[in-house]
């Protein structure tokens, strides 16, 4: 397979994330004392830092492969929406998808860190479900896009803070499906099982086990594994199972093929995002035709990678590229 092809290719695909937004804030800074009016660290504030977050960073990931994104999701008609069209702008990325709602707060999680080492969070956002209006509102962008930007696929992006409601999904997915839109899942507990008739669905090991309500242990018993996979695929209708495994790797399921790759060898910094990372590499995988097992091996190389570095980062496309080039036969 001619590598360099495989990776042109992607230059050319237009994938729309649809999911749950926020703002990565950071405050940093050196601590030297203790409040006298508390028992609490005094921080001598040296630094702020917002990065985009959530659905956003596979929009990032995708950008890093060189291909189109597109972001969709509601925010609020508040400081942090402005901040965080603006951190799209500043990256390059569109804000046609983007929805605004003044009863909807625009999620920011503010993290305080002293010396190196994380001593708050603060999180303002509110995670109930779309209302009605809302829900319409982003179908109906999301839609549109759908039918004029020539899109290849579409990832949705769970964070359980209220964005992909049943409806959201169900309306979302036959779209696509009417369209010839790939669809790819990266799912959380709450819709674990609303994404049905997508294209690949990609659980981790934990949300699986969760989604199912049984106790899976891969180390022990692969067989129960793969009958859970089977079990999903009979509930949801999925053409694909993509189940990361954390240090043994990824596993790969396509009708009756199936495929276990295992992990790379790495100097772990952060897991923070790897799962951004996989969904975006694999679905520019899966849109660009490549097997299985080939879709498998690239998004487990590429997960792999960005926990080498502290930190949630986009992927190095040249450095996948090389990794690709190195590794697989």
């Amino acid at each position: 397979m001619n590598i360099e092809a495989v990776f042109r290719d992607f230059e050319s695909k237009r994938i729309l994330v649809v999911g749950d937004v926020m703002i990565d804030a950071y405050l940093k800074g050196k601590v030297n004392r203790i409040s006298p009016e508390a028992p609490v660290p005094i921080i001598n504030l040296e630094s702020r830092e917002e990065r985009l977050g959530g659905a956003a960073n596979v929009a990032m990931n995708i950008k890093a492969m060189g291909a189109t994104p597109i972001l969709c999701s509601v925010v609020g008609d508040d400081s942090g929406a402005a901040r965080f069209n603006r951190l799209l702008e500043i990256e390059g990325l569109s804000t046609a998808g983007m929805v605004k709602d003044k009863d909807r707060v625009t999620s920011v999680k503010t993290r305080v860190l002293g010396n190196n080492q994380q001593l708050l969070r603060i999180d303002e956002e509110r995670v109930e479900n779309l209302t009605g209006i809302q829900e319409e509102a982003l179908i109906n962008t999301v839609s549109s896009l759908i039918k004029s930007e020539k899109i290849d696929a579409l990832i949705f992006e769970d964070y359980n803070k209220g964005t992909l409601t049943p409806k959201v999904i169900g309306e979302l997915t036959s779209v696509a499906s009417e369209n010839n839109v790939v669809t790819t899942v990266d799912p959380k507990f709450a819709n674990f099982l609303a994404f049905k008739n997508v294209t690949l669905f990609k659980p981790n090991l934990k949300e699986l086990s969760e989604g199912l309500g049984k106790l899976i242990n891969y180390s022990e018993d692969k067989t129960a594994f793969e009958d859970a996979v089977v079990e999903l695929e009979s509930k949801l209708q999925n053409d694909y199972s993509f189940v990361t495994l954390s240090e043994h790797g990824v596993y790969m399921k396509y009708k009756d093929e199936q495929h276990y790759i295992p992990a790379h060898r790495r100097s772990i910094a952060d897991v923070s995002g790897a799962g951004d990372t996989v969904i975006a590499v694999a679905t520019l995988c899966l849109c660009s035709g490549l097997s299985p097992k080939f879709v498998a091996e690239i998004a487990n190389l590429a997960g792999g990678l960005v926990c080498e570095h502290r930190g949630v980062v986009p992927i190095d496309k040249d450095r996948l590229k090389e990794e690709v080039e190195r590794t697989i036969k």
